[in-house]
């Protein structure tokens, strides 16, 4: 255990580092402006590392487990084309509509392959969804310096304590991998993760998830409190700037995170936030043998929680 994640660490770690080498001999670099969050300009494209190591797991683990090598296989392919797409863009910024194209069809080939395992056209349809909606979310609320790599590192953390077998170590390598990351991006940013990144940490997660609802419906259920921080921060935001009458699908700096940042900076934030996840993980990991109602109740008091914090964070922005 200790060496696979150890090896999932470097992996990540060094990888990362000849990212960045890579990054600023190719002028990748994301300068400051009205919608972006930091003050200097920073290579990007770091996240590839963490596609890397993942994707190293997924190929040891579907060598070493026969009967989850299909879904490996299904769940791997989708991941590289999430990955292949978010580098395109970090090299030229391509159309949201190709983009989400690519995710769809990312998502497609592992709901296909959930389907198979389990028969079930809801589950299939549960994995198609959040795939997309992890991805994308995962790619809003990678705004500030740590935050999208330590919110990854927890609840894939959560995930590989839950999960166990072959998708308990996938997750413990994403886990690892951010880890490897983190030192490059926080407190200071010398990399950030990038679209290669930040969508393949969304869909990796929306892929784990997905099991754990195949396994066992209670335990995802109390994956929704992991989850929280970024579904209502992503959430809120959008159906403000929905009713705003704003172009969604465009960079912008109005999340909560991104409010809060501007007053107090980016490692409060980022503390912030890990610590909510934290509490949130740690809750989910305790009860998790409780029933869905136990899960919901505490989602549910979470959403009501969040949500007001959401609220005086943007008020608090408007003054």
């Amino acid at each position: 255990m200790l060496l696979w994640i150890g090896l999932h660490l470097a992996i990540g770690a060094a990888g990362t580092l000849l990212a960045r080498r890579y990054a600023v001999a190719r002028d990748l670099l994301d300068h400051p402006g009205e919608r972006r969050s930091h003050q200097v300009a920073t290579p990007r494209g770091g996240g590839i590392a963490i596609v890397a190591a993942v994707l190293v797991a997924v190929v040891a683990l579907a060598v070493r487990d026969e009967s989850q090598r299909w879904l490996l296989a299904s769940f791997g392919g989708g991941l590289l084309l999430v990955a292949g797409i978010g580098l395109l863009d970090d090299h030229r910024p391509l159309s949201a509509r190709l983009r989400l194209a690519v995710h769809g069809l990312a998502g497609s080939i592992f709901a296909a392959s959930v389907y198979l395992a389990t028969g079930s056209p809801w589950t299939a349809l549960f994995a198609l969804a959040l795939t997309l909606v992890l991805t994308n979310i995962w790619n809003f609320m990678d705004g500030i310096n740590g935050l999208a790599a330590s919110q990854a590192l927890l609840v894939a953390g959560a995930l590989g304590w839950m999960l166990g077998g072959s998708w308990g170590l996938l997750a413990l390598a994403l886990a690892a991998a951010c880890a490897g990351f983190l030192p490059f991006n926080f407190p200071s940013a010398r990399i950030f993760l990038g679209d290669v990144g930040s969508g393949a940490i969304g869909y990796a997660l929306a892929g784990l998830v997905t099991i754990a609802v195949m396994r066992h419906a209670t335990t995802a259920a109390w994956l929704l409190l992991p989850l929280s921080a970024f579904l209502l921060d992503a959430s809120l935001t959008l159906i403000m700037r929905l009713l705003q009458g704003e172009r969604w699908w465009t960079a912008h700096t109005r999340h909560a995170y991104q409010c809060w940042a501007r007053r107090v900076g980016h490692s409060r934030v980022t503390m912030a936030y890990a610590g909510w996840t934290a509490l949130a993980v740690g809750v989910a990991v305790l009860f998790q043998a409780q029933g869905a109602p136990a899960a919901l109740l505490a989602s549910a008091t979470a959403c009501v929680t969040g949500t007001a914090v959401w609220w005086k964070l943007n008020e608090r922005s408007r003054l």
